[in-house]
């Protein structure tokens, strides 16, 4: 059941993501590529151990992802008391956004855009 292919790019996705997080500080890769590939990253993720179909999988996560934001605009870091936790805020983040939610959702575009694209390159 496990697919291979998606849990090695899941690791790749995720390798850059820190990558980016210890060493890119600037206006536009870090807030806005960081955000789509995150995106992808739960995709690979959630296809690489399911067997949820594309739409499913892409949907599934750009839910998830609006709902952490959605969190994030109820500050349920501090309504938990999690506000000395690195961890915490950094994994649900504390502040919300409205770009953040233009980036998920480009970012699930970008996944359904190139999973057709493959299932299109086989069908010819």
């Amino acid at each position: 059941m496990l697919k291979t292919n998606y849990l090695i790019a899941a690791l790749v996705i995720f390798i850059t993501e820190v990558w980016i997080a210890m060493y890119v500080h600037d206006d536009f890769v870090r807030p806005w590529g960081g955000d789509v590939l995150v995106v992808v990253l739960l995709y690979c993720f959630v296809r690489g151990i399911s067997r949820l179909n594309v739409l499913s999988a892409a949907l599934s996560v750009l839910l998830f992802s609006w709902f952490i934001e959605a969190l994030q605009y109820l500050q349920i870091v501090r309504i938990l008391g999690l506000e000395g936790n690195a961890v915490a805020r950094t994994i649900i983040g504390t502040t919300f956004s409205w770009s953040d939610i233009v980036a998920y959702t480009l970012g699930i575009v970008l996944v359904v855009g190139v999973e057709i694209g493959r299932v299109k390159k086989h069908a010819l």
